[in-house]
């Protein structure tokens, strides 16, 4: 079976060549493999304590936070990654992690060129099929990739750059300490020069390397802190990148699922005789989820789907809907009166709601397999393949399953779920052939995994301008962490002392905190088992709706105490590197300035991933119903900023999302059904509704390692818009998105 190369286009074989077949030829070429090894640094642990289940938390996430457990977590295995140096000169990586967008591959090129002395052209970053013996170290999530390849990454490569010199050394008869790596090869006296294909070989023998196999310091950095455009932009704009639905596959059929019309309705019956002898058709399939329709292509398929005959039940909740859903959230935050309260200050009590939302990437959810007797072969993109891998096992009954991870049209949490790989191996299973299924955009939207619909009440006693006591509470629908990272964050919880809390709960504390001194603070989550609706980790999960609502909250203490409220937020930040992007954005946006009636400013800082950012947005209100953020400004402090034009692009990515969700885009739930459908009714934003001034401001390095960024301007510009917007109408908005 075909096995397309899936990353790094420009640098894969020729059309129509095995990837079995270069891979072979990888290896059998003269090659030093370099393998990983790196020693994690004692760090000291959060001391566990006395915790009952539901209690408020103090947060933890600023003794450890989930990239920290990552860290933790990858760290035993980073000795199975590889880098191979082949005959035409390119230096090979196979990334364990799903690039889709978020352009994790350029800054794993743009690592290993810096401590190779490579050109970033000459670095050829694939995805990893699964790989079962990685355990913990095949997930991509939480802006957490960057930070743990970092240190072994980059050890790896100093470590054959060691060894390389060291060989062409020899080969001259030289000092190794006069040589150096650039251009892909070593450079000696007089502008002697040796490729890495050439002293391959050699390097592979070396046992003791001549010079210090030591990463550059950020001060001899020439790549790294450099804003570089995506490795893969050309091929993606030139249709040569590979996504799944591109790949052909020999003697397949196309699939497309027809779904109930509840959410996890299930069959009763059907009845394929009005399809049976339609040109194109190729057979129907009972699955787990609904019924297949086969075609021999993609439109065929969807219009046959229409004709199907299908007795449904209900699902399991459908006598419920959305605002059923949230009176049972807000009744779930309780009495916050065990929060500490000040008798001679003023308290502040407010409650929000928070809509489910779609994770609506540009792909659709598409999937391939090839399902035999005894083995089965998927192409998918996925955050989580070993899952994926245990999944289809269990589905179609055979223990050799192949996982080939390809690239992805934006994910923000949705592939790590991998419904269509289950799927398109049930109905292969049934029919006997291969099978490319498709999720049509209906079926992502009305049957997809969701951001959970939650509900938030902060509490707040304050006296002489003064934040004394603080405590959120947050009721929300559970989110599915069965997709592997939960074991993943339990069982390194425990090894790290954290505690034996659901995975949830550890979750949430470890990436959730409060960045303000605000007296005695306590955060807590109440999850919510709701049988039916599928829900998942939305790009930042929590803390989106998070920050949102305690913006909300901080705007209102510090007009009651008669501050500004960016000045309030300043004067109150924790650490000096949140004072800082406050600054900055509230010099560079102007803050403070005249704004019309019905236009306002708002401002929000954000910490998580060991980055810090702030936003100010800039609104026009004036019919409350069409909001437009005119103009944002966003400063990130991101430690050491590796890639910042890859920086910018995350924070308009975040911030698209955040106009989205703030604002219009949200799913209503009728009667156990999903109203919304597509992109029609389920309202993204558009370009039309992006600021036409958006500045974006990447801080110079504070700390010596980079912090996450792929999340971090979600929540950010969430908080702003959301104050904005309230300032700029002159309400106090309780339910998000707004126009909802």
């Amino acid at each position: 079976m075909v096995h397309p190369a899936t990353a790094h286009e420009e640098a894969a074989p020729a059309p129509g060549t095995r990837r079995r077949r270069f891979l072979t030829y990888v290896a059998a070429a003269p090659m030093l493999t370099v393998a990983g090894k790196f020693v994690m640094e004692g760090e000291a642990a959060a001391a566990p304590g006395q915790v009952a289940g539901q209690l408020p938390l103090p947060p933890v996430s600023g003794l450890m936070d989930f990239g920290d457990l990552m860290e933790i977590a990858t760290a035993p295995t980073m000795a199975l990654m590889k880098l191979e140096f082949t005959a035409d000169n390119k230096v090979r990586f196979e990334l364990p992690r799903l690039e889709s967008g978020q352009g994790l591959n350029t800054a794993v090129v743009m690592m290993l060129a810096e401590e190779l002395g490579a050109r970033t052209q000459d670095v050829v970053v694939e995805l990893s099929d699964a790989r079962p013996e990685l355990l913990f170290n095949q997930f991509t999530a939480a802006s957490s990739s960057v930070r743990t390849f970092w240190k072994p990454l980059r050890q790896m490569a100093a470590t054959a750059r060691s060894r390389l010199i060291t060989a062409a050394a020899k080969k001259w008869s030289v000092s190794a300490n006069g040589l150096t790596a650039q251009g892909t090869g070593i450079v000696g006296p007089g502008g002697r020069k040796a490729t890495f294909a050439e002293l391959a070989q050699d390097a592979a023998k070396v046992v003791i390397p001549s010079v210090p196999a030591t990463p550059k310091s950020p001060d001899e950095f020439k790549v790294l802190g450099k804003g570089h455009t995506r490795s893969d932009a050309t091929a993606i704009v030139t249709g040569k990148a590979h996504f799944v639905s591109d790949l052909k596959i020999p003697n397949s059929v196309v699939a497309v699922v027809v779904r109930p019309p509840t959410l996890d309705g299930e069959v009763e019956s059907y009845d394929d005789s009005a399809i049976r002898n339609v040109p194109g058709f190729k057979g129907t399939a009972e699955i787990s989820t609904g019924v297949a329709v086969c075609a021999e292509y993609t439109w065929q398929a969807m219009e046959l789907a229409k004709k199907l005959e299908v007795t449904w039940k209900q699902g399991p909740i459908a006598d419920m809907s959305s605002a059923d859903i949230q009176e049972k959230l807000a009744g779930m935050t309780g009495s916050l009166d065990d929060g500490i309260s000040d008798d001679d200050g003023d308290e502040i009590d407010e409650s929000f709601d928070f809509a489910f939302v779609s994770h609506a990437p540009m792909e659709v959810n598409y999937a391939i397999a090839d399902v035999k007797d005894n083995s089965a072969e998927i192409w998918v993109p996925a955050q989580s393949p070993q899952v994926a891998q245990k999944d289809v096992a269990a589905a179609v009954g055979v223990l050799d399953v192949k996982v080939h991870v390809t690239r992805a049209g934006g994910s923000f949490g949705r592939h790590l779920f991998h419904d269509a790989a289950v799927e398109a191996a049930e109905v292969s299973k049934a029919i006997g052939k291969p099978v490319k299924l498709m999720w049509t955009r209906n079926d992502d939207t009305r049957h997809g995994r969701m951001r959970p619909a939650s509900h938030h009440r902060v509490k707040a006693s304050f006296r002489s301008g003064k934040v004394r006591s603080w405590a959120h509470k947050m009721a929300s629908v559970s989110t599915d962490f069965n997709h592997g990272i939960g074991d993943l964050i339990t069982s390194t919880a425990v090894q790290s002392g954290i505690g034996k809390l659901p995975a949830a709960q550890l979750y949430f504390n470890l990436t959730q905190s409060v960045p303000y001194e605000f007296g005695a603070t306590t955060i807590s989550l109440n999850d919510y088992p709701l049988e039916g609706v599928h829900t998942g980790s939305w790009r930042s999960v929590h803390s989106a709706t998070f920050r949102t609502a305690e913006d909300l909250v901080v705007d209102q203490i510090a007009e009651k105490a008669g501050s500004d409220a960016a000045n309030f937020r300043l004067d109150n930040a924790k650490t000096d590197r949140a004072k800082a992007v406050l600054r900055k954005v509230m010099k560079d946006g102007k803050w403070g300035r005249s704004m019309p009636k019905g236009h306002a400013q708002g401002i929000s800082m954000h910490e998580e991933f060991k980055s810090v950012a702030a936003c100010l947005v800039e609104i026009n209100a004036t019919d409350p119903k069409k909001p437009r953020v005119t103009k944002a400004v966003i400063a990130v402090d991101a430690g050491i900023p590796l890639n910042p034009r890859g920086i910018e692009a995350q924070m308009m990515g975040g911030l698209t999302d955040a106009i989205s969700t703030v604002l219009q885009a949200g799913i209503h739930i009728d009667s156990g059904a999903v109203r919304e459908g597509s992109y029609g009714d389920f309202l993204w934003a558009r370009q039309r509704h992006t600021p036409t001034d958006l500045q974006i401001h990447v801080m110079p390095a504070t700390t010596d390692e980079p912090g996450g960024v792929g999340e971090l301007g979600v929540p950010v510009c969430a908080g702003a818009i959301a104050t904005a917007y309230a300032r700029a109408t002159g309400t106090k908005p309780r339910s998000f998105p707004v126009n909802y």
